[in-house]
């Protein structure tokens, strides 16, 4: 069982990281989340904390493939676990539904929303019902350990991608809008010192400029 890895990521696609581990390349599924995280790391050393977990259905005699899923914190690990033993969620739908930071989704869960909980990938209204049944009494953990972990939310600890993502979504764009407009930013290749610089960057690029 593999539960870390520490590697050169080489780059990214929409689902996944790919490590460099000589001879092999490893594929690594991830979250929208952390995805983000991992946007300016490209070419870089990486440590991402993994769940192994196979991807298939014997009784349909479709193929078992191997899959490994990481985060780069153990925290987001533990909650991904939890929110995957919900009844009908499992690990396809867990990753599609996580295009929010975990401590977001917990806030959710703990408030009781579920109509905003609802609104995240592939979760419906029953969905949610459930998944906060079962999880609200353990969240309130997950909200000290994050803040305990990632620097308390200042800004200056906290990624720069996924600052400027929250941002985009508070001015108005969608999640998936947010996310085309900071990858086509971000394939240029520039470096970013602040939030301010990077979003000027994106709204630049918007223009056309």
């Amino acid at each position: 069982m593999i539960t870390k890895l520490t590697a050169q990521l080489v780059r990214l696609d929409e689902s996944a990281a790919f490590f460099d581990v000589p001879p092999f390349e490893y594929e690594v599924l991830v979250p929208d989340f952390t995805r983000r995280q991992l946007q300016l790391q490209v070419g870089k050393q990486v440590q991402l904390f993994t769940i192994d977990y196979i991807d298939g259905n014997p009784t349909q005699g479709g193929r078992m493939v191997p899959r490994l899923i990481g985060f780069t914190h153990v925290i987001e690990r533990e909650f991904f676990e939890l929110f995957c033993s919900v009844d009908g969620v499992g690990a396809k739908k867990a990753l599609r539904a996580m295009v929010r930071p975990v401590q977001e989704v917990a806030s959710l869960i703990e408030n009781q929303d579920a109509k905003a909980l609802a609104t995240l990938p592939g979760i419906g209204p029953a969905t949610a019902e459930r998944v906060i049944a079962k999880l609200r009494r353990k969240m309130p953990k997950f909200a000290l350990l994050i803040q305990e972990e990632m620097g308390g939310g200042k800004a200056s600890d906290r990624n720069l991608v996924e600052e400027t993502h929250e941002l985009l979504v508070s001015l108005g764009h969608s999640d998936s809008d947010a996310r085309q407009l900071l990858d086509q930013t971000l394939e240029k290749g520039k470096k970013y010192k602040d939030v301010e610089s990077l979003l000027q960057a994106v709204y630049q690029l918007q223009r056309g400029g």
